[in-house]
């Protein structure tokens, strides 16, 4: 275990409301927590304040990965915090959002701190790269 970090950034074509309510959104969670090719989330629940959990449950193929995790902290169209729990997390492992209006969007920072190994950090740096891709695709559309 170690307290290897990533951060990605990625700016989204919506508003930091937009942005920040997909986030707590069950059904929007479905539609953008994809973090590798031909996945799918089946299941998302979400109770949507601080000590809230939500739950998300990703498939690849047969595969099925439960994620979840807590709200630690909801500050409002600025800054999102939850703990990270899943097959493939440590821990600690925690996941913190920033969410900075810019030009007609919003500039997402994701920084998530702890993981099991640096191959760990670097699959999931590729994983969360695609679920910010995912989430500009459908606040887009």
């Amino acid at each position: 275990m170690t307290d290897l970090t990533l951060t990605t950034e990625r700016l989204i074509n919506a508003s930091p409301e937009k942005v920040f309510d997909a986030w707590l959104d069950p059904n929007m969670l479905q539609k953008f927590i994809l973090p590798g090719p031909g996945m799918t989330v089946p299941s998302a629940t979400s109770d949507a304040k601080t000590g809230g959990r939500f739950a998300i449950l990703m498939k690849a193929g047969d595969d099925e990965i439960p994620h979840a995790g807590t709200y630690r902290e909801i500050t409002p169209y600025e800054r999102l915090v939850f703990t990270w729990e899943s097959p493939y997390s440590v821990d600690g492992s925690e996941v913190v959002l920033t969410f900075v209006p810019k030009d007609a969007g919003t500039l997402l920072t994701l920084t998530h701190t702890r993981f099991v190994d640096q191959e760990s950090r670097d699959n999931h740096s590729g994983g969360w790269g695609n679920i910010l891709a995912a989430l500009d695709e459908n606040l887009a559309a």
